[in-house]
């Protein structure tokens, strides 16, 4: 599981960052790949990676300004025309389903595959058997989401001394046990896999954050997170502007981070008025109070490893 930033700037495209869009490959736990926001270019910047369109099926939307959605219907019809059949799912704040259906309507656009848009609140969005998100209002002027991807716990490994010492030798039956709760071998024996499979294993946690406001109480909902995301419009002593402006600075993202005792901070949405000489100073801000902080360019990877 990764992330990939494909657009890391605020509020307008720049030459050196695209507007806001991130991309979480899951391709080894179930061959998806899910968007947070999809700003204007969105799949231009898809193309200088080796994302599909076509295993991209959720989409999570923070919030309605144009430089986290005008990428969605070009992205959507694009889809079409890239063998895109599967369905696809966009969640988001109130106004997506219209902003989006009125776009492929005076377009003229007709989609490939179903395409389903969930207008969000706080809470539990999304569950399968692997994998939650929840999500939670922010403070923005409109309505701003962060989401939580939660990991669930997977199952512990297979003890193969214990099988051994119970007689049970190599073979199917070893893939049998793993998979099912309880099993009868041949000889009649019930097998119970609890009583040969080590520990469960902890799920990854990311936290990606809308555009928001500073807001302490936030430490809840990313509480523990593997990977943080937030924004860091501005430089660390512009609290004031970044108050005024429903954004968040450098410093204050790490705050967040520190009180949270996430294991990673990655700052994205950064002003343009912050040259290439500047961004040493945004990342050293915030590593003064996180210190295993790390400041998104376009095209920027981070890797969640299994624990």
């Amino acid at each position: 599981m990764d992330v990939i930033f494909l657009g890391t700037g605020a509020g307008l495209p720049s030459k050196e960052r695209n507007v806001s869009s991130i991309a979480l490959r899951m391709l080894q736990e179930m061959q998806s790949i899910w968007l947070f926001d999809c700003g204007e270019a969105t799949q231009h910047q898809i193309l200088h990676t080796p994302i599909k369109p076509r295993k991209i099926d959720k989409i999570f939307i923070t919030h309605l300004h144009g430089d986290h959605i005008y990428g969605l219907p070009g992205m959507l019809s694009s889809r079409s025309f890239q063998s895109g059949e599967t369905p696809v799912t966009i969640f988001g704040p109130k106004g997506l389903k219209e902003f989006i259906e009125t776009s492929l309507r005076v377009s003229g656009t007709t989609l490939t595959y179903p395409l389903v848009v969930e207008e969000v609140s706080e809470g539990l969005l999304f569950e399968n058997e692997l994998f939650q998100v929840t999500a939670k209002k922010l403070a923005h002027g409109i309505d701003s989401f962060g989401y939580r991807v939660t990991e669930k716990k997977r199952p512990g490994e297979l003890q193969p001394a214990k099988l051994k010492a119970a007689g049970i030798e190599p073979g199917p039956v070893y893939r049998q046990i793993k998979e099912k709760e309880q099993i009868t071998l041949a000889d009649g024996r019930i097998i119970f896999r609890n009583d040969f499979i080590g520990p469960e294993k902890p799920g990854r946690t990311i936290t990606i954050l809308g555009d928001t406001r500073y807001l302490p109480e936030l430490k809840t909902f990313a509480q523990g997170s593997d990977l943080l995301i937030h924004e860091a419009t501005f430089k660390g002593d512009d609290e004031a502007l970044a108050f005024d402006y429903f954004h968040s600075t450098t410093r204050q993202a790490a705050r967040l981070a520190k009180a949270a005792a996430v294991d990673k901070l990655v700052m994205t949405h950064i002003s343009s008025r912050y040259q290439a000489d500047m961004l040493e100073q945004l990342l050293e801000e915030a590593r003064e109070i996180f210190p295993n902080t790390a400041l998104a360019q376009d095209f920027y990877q981070e890797e969640i490893p299994q624990k």
